[in-house]
């Protein structure tokens, strides 16, 4: 097309500019215009280009027009030498005493970009050279002092511990402290579109239709930023649910708008109330507030209206072929896709009748998907009972007929779903064009997996089955009940979500770094107390009072100022079994016959002068003496300690699976459930924890000094607390 006007020989600048547009324009349909533009001569460089582009992108409807698009791309434009040396002379004299200060150190782009600013149009080099013409008049030749490099200046040096942490989120608020989760997603609002602008995003498909929905649509909303976290009822949260949750609703709250919490209740065999229940709960518990919670089934009759529609308008057909003959990704074309319209608003409507059976009939939509499927249904017979809808319907629509329709009668802004769905954007355009309603955009993002777990409903519910765990709570699970139980605060998990970062590719992580995000929270945030796991009794035979004292534990001993509880000490105490040996070897620090230690915040130090034993040789008691710490020699340690302590139960947990990926045959050739790890849980059934923790409730968080961290179970009695161990004070190296 440029040959035909310039001759068979192009200069390189045209050839670039020819090259430049046919790689960077997304619809071919205005390629001759542009061309056209470029071989007159028109378009001569690329800061034009970049505007023609731009304007054509922003503009998706014909006819185009041409005065307005010559304006914004500077045709006709033509800027003089004098033009260029007055701007650059202005910019100078502005810099003046910055320059003659600083000589050729001075930033020059600086005086390049002002410049540029000022002449939109102007040659780049020509100014550039402008700029060197009147710097060099201006400050003359190059020193000896001008060609040095500038020193560098010194960064202040960050202590590690100001280094940046993730931030915590705190009822939905993200922290300050480093670049939250809250503050990736508004730097990733600069790559989705801006609301009311769908039509800039590439694949978006431009009907004539198109730009009054859009005008429709930004009065509905206000140009506010609509999302939507629409999950199925038909099982529990899991932590790749959480990255979902935090980028749909962040998104939103990042960009001052707001997300629907929308049921996708399409299928009737295998909703429950207590998973819609339970779904709300944990979105709730992860601190963000739904603007509204809505169901698919809400939709049910608009839903059916439009499908009526889609048949009037040939887009759609009843089909009798079964579900085996469909499967796959090349199933045999259906020998009703031609069927008249008639005969297809019929059959649809004995189909809502009842008058077909499961698996005899479905609708289906004339459409291929990027996969290569072909006719995606849209309604299939099912006679079951609806848990909002009742019996009023025998027949559902699916997921790729349900969700880009809900997400337009919602007003949806961004649609944002895990990578896998890329496949069914095609499909989400076409049907909203196809009723010539108001279509939002698709947007995927990469999914959140977890080594060393199962995530899927099935596979839970064959675990729950075989009695692997006790059920989707079960603290060795990676479902959000799973974790809460367990005692992962929902800040930890938020940062978890906010370190894996806005990813397209698919992230799969190691549980340990999780663990680390809980660490960080929980010693912040749980206060200490003092637990024994394997009770061995000491007497101290001198107690220095005739009942117990009360000694006083800093909550947080790192900031006293945040308090403190009391602990009863007395004549009797109890010490971890491990915390004592017969014989010191070298290295070995804890309490020894000839080795005193002192017990943690008392002001006493202990030593051994009897070791009672059973028939068996076992150590079952310690006598010894206490000596005040400030008249005695500092002892090599201190250890923690109950006295008049409460009797609980203490569930200690490791990884479910031995490998890292139990569902790859290749790593796990019996299957995830072979690969069960058999010291998944220990229960110490009596354990010792002193008295300050009495009132706790289910889901209150402790550091048991020296053990870990600990959170109270549900399964907790008057008289008998149960508590989950969250994870270890620190992390194993062998899990890293």
């Amino acid at each position: 097309q440029a040959r035909s006007a310039l001759g068979p020989a192009l200069d390189k600048a045209t050839g670039t500019l020819l090259y430049n547009t046919a790689a960077r324009l997304k619809d071919p349909k205005h390629l001759g215009f542009l061309v056209d533009y470029i071989a007159r001569r028109e378009i001569l460089t690329d800061l034009q280009l970049n505007a023609a582009l731009e304007y054509v992108r922003s503009h998706p409807l014909e006819p185009l027009d041409v005065a307005d698009f010559e304006r914004a791309c500077g045709v006709g434009v033509c800027v003089t030498p004098e033009q260029i040396e007055e701007a650059v002379e202005a910019v100078i004299s502005k810099h003046r005493a910055e320059l003659l200060a600083e000589r050729y150190h001075f930033n020059m782009g600086l005086l390049m970009g002002e410049a540029r600013n000022l002449l939109r149009w102007a040659d780049g080099k020509t100014i550039k050279n402008e700029v060197d013409l009147q710097v060099l008049h201006l400050l003359g030749p190059k020193t000896e002092a001008d060609l040095e490099k500038k020193p560098k200046v010194a960064k202040a040096r960050v202590a590690p511990a100001e280094k940046q942490k993730v931030a915590v989120v705190e009822n939905g608020d993200m922290g300050a402290e480093t670049q939250s989760l809250l503050e990736q997603l508004r730097g990733e609002a600069l790559k989705f579109h801006k609301p009311g602008e769908n039509y800039k995003t590439e694949g978006y498909v431009v009907t004539p239709n198109t730009m009054a929905l859009l005008k429709q649509h930004l009065a509905i909303t206000g140009g506010q930023v609509r999302t939507r976290f629409p999950p199925e009822p038909n099982g529990i949260l899991h932590i790749g649910h959480a990255k979902a949750i935090n980028f749909n609703f962040g998104y939103a709250k990042a960009n001052g708008g707001v997300c629907f919490l929308r049921y996708d209740d399409t299928n009737p065999e295998k909703e429950e109330e207590k998973y819609f229940t339970a779904i709300r709960e944990m979105v709730e518990w992860l601190g963000y507030q739904p603007y509204a919670v809505t169901h698919a089934s809400d939709y049910f009759d608009q839903l059916y209206t439009w499908a009526l529609e889609l048949i009037r308008r040939g887009q759609a057909y009843v089909c009798h072929q079964k579900v085996e003959e469909i499967k796959g990704h090349n199933p045999p074309p259906s020998p009703w896709r031609d069927r008249p319209v008639e005969e297809s608003l019929l059959l649809f409507e004995d189909m809502r009748k009842g008058k077909f059976g499961e698996g005899e009939a479905t609708l289906r939509m004339k459409l291929v998907m990027e996969d290569g499927k072909m006719d995606p249904v849209a309604y299939r017979v099912k006679f079951t009972p609806h848990h909002r809808t009742g019996d009023k319907w025998c027949i559902y629509p699916t997921y790729d007929y349900t969700h880009c329709l809900c997400d337009s009668i919602e007003h949806i802004t961004h649609s944002l779903c895990t990578k896998e769905f890329q496949a069914r954007r095609s499909s989400y355009f076409w049907l909203c064009n196809a009723l010539d309603v108001y279509c939002p955009v698709q947007w995927e993002y990469g999914r959140l997996n977890l080594l060393y777990t199962v995530v899927s409903k099935r596979k839970i519910i064959r675990l729950v089955e075989t009695g692997a765990v006790r059920d989707w709570d079960d603290p060795r699970l990676f479902t959000l009940t799973a974790l809460r139980r367990r005692g992962f605060p929902p800040e930890a998990i938020n940062n978890f979500c906010a370190r894996v970062g806005v990813t397209v590719a698919q992230a799969t992580m190691e549980p340990h770094l999780l663990e680390a995000c809980a660490r960080e929270v929980l010693n912040e945030h749980a206060p200490r107390a003092m637990a024994v796991l394997e009770p061995l009794k000491v007497t101290i035979t001198n107690f220095p009072a005739a009942k117990a004292l009360e000694v006083l534990v800093p909550n947080f001993p790192a900031d006293e100022s945040r308090g403190f509880h009391k602990v009863p000490f007395h004549q009797t105490v109890y010490i971890e079994e491990t915390d004592f040996r017969e014989e010191a070897d070298k290295g070995y620090k804890r309490l020894a016959p000839g080795q005193p230690v002192g017990l943690r915040h008392t002001g006493y130090i202990i030593t051994v002068q009897n070791v009672i034993k059973d028939i068996s040789g076992r150590v079952i008691e310690l006598e010894v003496t206490c000596t005040k710490a400030d008249v005695a020699e500092k002892p090599k340690a201190f250890i923690h300690w109950v006295s008049v302590p409460l009797a609980c139960e203490v569930r200690l947990y490791e990884r479910l699976f031995l490998h890292k990926n139990p569902e790859d045959p290749s790593e796990v050739p019996g299957g995830f459930l072979s690969d069960l790890n058999p010291d998944s849980l220990r229960v110490v059934h009596n354990a010792l924890v002193d008295s300050s923790v009495h009132s706790a409730r289910p889901f209150d968080k402790f550091q048991f000094e020296r053990l870990g961290y600990f959170s109270v179970d549900p399964d907790s009695e008057q008289g008998k607390m149960v508590f989950n161990r969250t994870v270890t004070l620190k992390e194993d190296p062998g899990k890293a």
